[in-house]
């Protein structure tokens, strides 16, 4: 039976989501000194937040692959998953603009690890047991799930956005990963 996805979230996942998103905004503190927190590196806050979060999401394409080479099987239900996150690091991304300057651009290139690029390591570490392993990688997109909601109180308008859907299909991820519907045997 093909894997689908369900129709929509349920009003609880939604208002979940909704408190999470409400507490990170309230956890999240001022320097006080009105200075934003490592403003003295000379990088710009938004750059310095995309590239961190082109390499988080880098890390993410290597837990998809790594997972889908320790089981071949679970490769089909992942791939769009994996895809999604590629596409995310990409929109992360910052892109060399022409005029030398660097600037946000959803058409910037991000790493995105081919399938088969997964490190000994990280095959290693997965789970043996394929429901196992599904259950490790839904930890991981929902832990960088939180990670982005916590830090898109402190980024810069479009990118606050951008976070906050990306980290909205993280949720979505790990529950497609841990839901029952085309669950690995």
């Amino acid at each position: 039976m093909p894997w689908t996805l369900p129709v929509r979230p349920s009003r609880r996942s939604l208002l979940a989501g909704a408190a999470g998103a409400a507490g990170a905004a309230l956890l999240t503190g001022c320097t006080g000194d009105g200075a934003a927190s490592g403003a003295d590196t000379g990088v710009p806050l938004e750059r310095r937040m995309r590239e961190g979060a082109v390499r988080d999401s880098a890390r993410l394409l290597e837990r998809y692959d790594a997972t889908a080479a320790a089981h071949p099987g679970l490769s089909e239900r992942l791939a769009p998953l994996r895809a999604a996150v590629a596409a995310h690091a990409t929109a992360l991304a910052f892109a060399e603009p022409a005029g030398g300057g660097r600037s946000p651009s959803a058409s910037a290139s991000a790493p995105a690890p081919a399938p088969s690029g997964a490190s000994a390591a990280a095959r290693d570490a997965v789970a043996p047991q394929p429901a196992e392993a599904l259950s490790a990688l839904a930890d991981a997109e929902r832990s960088l799930s939180q990670a982005r909601t916590i830090a898109l109180a402190g980024a810069p308008g479009e990118l606050a956005r951008m976070l906050a859907s990306v980290a909205a299909c993280g949720a979505v991820h790990a529950y497609l990963l841990t839901s029952n519907s085309g669950a690995a045997s």
